[in-house]
């Protein structure tokens, strides 16, 4: 049995001007609702073993303000905005049993979406807001097995239910 963590990244700051969007850091409800979901992490005992995280700063600072135990983390240029296939191919080369992977929309709404067996029903799965977490589990032992509409929904959580 395998489990995933789908996280998109807390809000970003978009006051800074001339930023590049890959180096667009968190505003301060970003902060705080990152600390939120790593909260909620260690409440649910949802502990990754490893971490795929897109290179972008967002992704970065939102890993960094879950404080989480020291686990095997990945950062992966290739999946900044990434589309859901290129999502499910670097998960594929994983290993842990327990994976977080922390991406950006639209790709990582889609990947959630095409990787369930059947969606939540939640309004705000569909639009998988900023910090929207799922975390599912496959009947596979190995990651190089994940196939689409496979995994079984554990839990689905949105920012505004943690703060």
């Amino acid at each position: 049995m395998k489990r995933l963590i789908l996280m998109r990244h807390a809000k970003s700051d978009w006051s800074r001007d001339g930023t590049a969007d890959i180096a667009r850091p968190l505003n301060e409800r970003g902060r705080k609702s990152a600390s939120a979901l790593g909260n909620w992490l260690r409440e649910m005992q949802y502990i990754p073993d490893e971490v795929i995280c897109s290179s972008a700063t967002r992704t970065r600072q939102t890993l960094a303000g879950l404080s989480l135990p020291e686990v095997t983390t990945s950062f992966a240029r290739n999946l900044y905005l990434a589309e859901p296939e290129e999502m499910a191919a670097v998960l594929r080369g994983t290993g842990g049993e327990t994976v977080l992977m922390l991406g950006h929309n639209s790709g990582i709404a889609t990947l959630a979406e095409a990787l369930l067996k059947t969606p939540p029903s939640d309004d705000d799965f569909g639009r998988y807001p900023t910090g929207a977490t799922l975390v599912a589990d496959f009947d596979i032992s190995e990651w190089k097995d994940l196939q689409m509409h496979s995994g079984t929904v554990i839990d689905f959580t949105v920012l505004r239910r943690l703060m």
